[in-house]
């Protein structure tokens, strides 16, 4: 018998220079028959009364052994194709090394064979490309995650991560599922009442040998019963070779037992041994072909066929055909062990090749570095091993997993080695965050100010301090960012309002000073100094009620001093309040202006003056001192009374700044 076992074989279209096997069988269907017609001689009839004929037993033990475990081999992997027969089909898809392609290789092709292949003919592609992608999802997940843990600073935050090339995978992986389904539960119902049929046929036989039935209706029905075998459909494959055997056993007892007319039989059996002449020439072809899975593939369509479609030969012949194809078929299975061990030479390469990946992400996980650019670096490197490492190839299966586990455990040492250099880094930006937090809420609390000339400096200062500061975690940097430039945006767009509203009141108040110059130009003084000088402060105190002018145009300011100046010098005012005039006009002007900074530094000039000009009477004092304590200090000389009167300028011009300071100072507490 013909026993096989299913060694998960990578299966190709049957197709040589030689007969294929569709050819093979196409002669077989059309040459099989049996010559119904001729009659039986009573001699015939006595000499064919033969023994049942089962396969025959080899001489060597061990060759004999080794043959048969190659065919159970054989048998097994028809059995499996005989219960679906859609795994025929699995050798038109080629295997490619799903592990080296990219994630979105693996989506493209599993959608291209869940949509355009027989669900159980990619059913290993489907798998190998489920794993290889899976494998890759993790690790990206892992890393994600572990990027998510270094930047999340709230724990009560999930980690979330979306794909939507994990959507589109799961998407067609669904599709595959459900034809797979389907396809299963069509099968399953067809399977029972196949397999009925089929033991209703095997009972059909064994009724056939009956001597007093007429041998032309006989063979007849024999023939419909074959027809019958062969349109049967897949049963399960558990039952397969029983069944196989329960037939086989019964056709060749129809040819030993029934009284077959000798030519008619012999013509049968030359018949039936031209077609296994046929497919052993074929499978010497098959030895010599260079695809060993296509021509291995191949055989089993041989032994199938060999088995189910072509009856048996004379007893003189079935030990010498059936040991010559038993010995072809163990030739090619050695040269296909060859093949075996030639990929897992390959795979062994493979994981040297993968070992030295791993132990460069290993040492790249020891060195340290200092910087950012550095570190991108040693990213970008990490990044080329891994794309090295995923497209190096397969590797011995019994050690994949361990293979696997080491990369994702050195990739991972990597990144906890680089996030212990961005940790600090973190923390600086967790403080620069708390920062730019507390600027953006006292820009917040000055957006509404219309205190204009006390809140713009302050604003402007804010600005400058944010752009001191470094940089903020990037979750929350659009955020903070946004939230500080629509205040600061809010404060200066009002400013901008206010100041355009101030611009025509500015113009309105050049127009009235510029007529007002003309008016002021012709003021005569009357003589009396108390009215002149009442009229003059009338005059200051109308320009000041004009306000203020646009900065372009304050020269009109200075065209008023020089009148004053022309006035106050007519007048017989004393120097130090002619000087006091003019310095309260000036800073009135300052004030108005909100020039707070010109103010300041007037008051510090102020106070340098005062105390240049208490030294210089210090020092003029002292000089006073060594001239009075000589023999003639009776008799003061003009030198000593060039010092008194210097003296007595120098505390004039004293009282003088004096009071400037103390007008300033009451004008800021106003």
């Amino acid at each position: 018998m013909l026993e096989e076992k299913n060694d998960n074989l990578s299966l190709h279209e049957n197709q040589t220079d030689g007969r294929t096997v569709n050819e093979l069988q196409e002669t077989i269907q059309s040459e099989t028959t049996i010559v119904a017609e001729t009659e039986i001689s009573d001699a015939a009839a006595e000499e064919n009364t033969v023994n049942p004929v089962s396969e025959p037993v080899l001489s060597n033990e061990v060759e004999a052994n080794e043959n048969q475990n190659v065919i159970d081999a054989i048998a097994d992997s028809n059995a499996e194709e005989s219960e679906d027969e859609t795994l025929k089909e699995r050798h038109d898809i080629p295997m490619l090394d799903y592990e080296a392609l990219p994630m979105d290789t693996l989506v493209e092709e599993l959608k291209n064979l869940a949509t355009n292949e027989k669900v159980m003919s990619v059913k290993e592609h489907v798998e190998e490309i489920k794993k290889a992608f899976l494998a890759k999802y993790n690790h990206l997940i892992e890393e994600k995650k572990e990027e998510f843990n270094q930047e999340n600073q709230d724990p009560n935050e999930e980690f979330q991560y979306h794909s939507p090339l994990k959507t589109k995978f799961d998407q067609y992986y669904t599709l595959y599922r459900d034809n797979k389904n389907t396809h299963f539960k069509s099968l399953q119902t067809n399977l029972k009442s196949n397999l009925e049929v089929r033991l209703a046929i095997v009972e059909e036989l064994k009724e056939l040998i009956n001597p007093q039935a007429n041998i032309k209706d006989t063979l007849k029905h024999f023939n419909e019963l074959r027809e019958r075998w062969k349109n049967a459909g897949s049963i399960p494959k558990d039952k397969y070779n029983h069944v196989w055997n329960n037939f086989h056993f019964h056709v060749e007892n129809f040819y030993d037992y029934l009284h077959l007319d000798r030519e008619a039989r012999d013509i049968d059996f030359k018949h039936n041994l031209e077609q296994k002449q046929k497919i052993i020439a074929r499978v010497q072809e098959l030895v010599n072909e260079v695809d060993i899975n296509k021509a291995f593939r191949e055989l089993q369509d041989l032994h199938r066929i060999w088995k189910e479609e072509i009856g048996p030969v004379s007893r003189e012949h079935r030990d010498a055909i059936w040991n010559q194809f038993s010995e072809l078929t163990k030739k090619m299975h050695d040269k296909r062990e060859v093949l075996f061990e030639n990929q897992r030479g390959t795979e062994l390469e493979n994981l040297n090749k993968k070992k030295e990946i791993i132990a460069a992400i290993e040492v790249l996980a020891t060195e340290k570095v200092n910087s950012h650019s550095q570190w991108l670096a040693q990213i970008e490197k990490v990044e080329a091993l891994r794309t090295a490492f995923f497209s190096a190839g397969k590797v011995p299966s019994d050690v994949n997993e361990d293979t696997w586990l080491a990369f994702k455990t050195a990739v991972r040492n990597f990144n906890t080695f680089k996030n212990s250099f961005y940790k600090d880094i973190k923390k600086d930006q967790n403080e620069n965050l708390n920062k730019k937090i507390a600027l953006v809420n006292k820009a917040k609390e000055l957006q509404e100010s219309v205190d204009f000339s006390a809140t713009t400096p302050i604003m402007k200062q804010i600005q400058e301090e944010w752009k001191q500061i470094g940089h903020v975690p990037r979750k929350y940097s659009d955020k903070i960012w946004n939230e500080f430039r629509e205040a600061c945006n809010h404060y200066f767009d009002k400013l901008k309002e206010q100041k355009n509203e101030e611009n025509v009141e500015e113009v309105e108040a050049f127009d009235k000073k510029k007529a007002y110059l003309e008016t002021l130009r012709e003021f005569q003084l009357t003589g009396d100094h108390k009215t002149d000088l009442d009229a003059i402060k009338l005059h200051i105190e109308t320009w000041k009620s004009f306000g203020k002018v646009p900065f372009p145009r304050r020269h009109i300011e200075g065209k008023f001093n020089k009148i004053l100046d022309a006035l106050f010098e007519k007048l017989s005012l004393s120097k130090k309040d002619t000087e006091m005039m003019r310095f309260a006009n000036r800073m009135d002007h300052l004030s108005e202006s909100n020039d707070t900074r010109k103010l300041d530094n007037e008051k510090i000039f102020l106070m340098r003056k005062i105390e240049e000009v208490q030294n210089e009477i210090f020092q003029l004092e002292n000089n006073i001192q060594f001239f009075t304590n000589t023999k003639n200090a009776k008799k003061e000389n003009s030198i000593v009374l060039e010092v008194r009167k210097n003296i007595a300028i120098h505390k004039e011009s004293l009282d003088v700044w004096k009071e400037k300071l103390k007008q300033l100072r009451n004008m800021n507490q106003g």
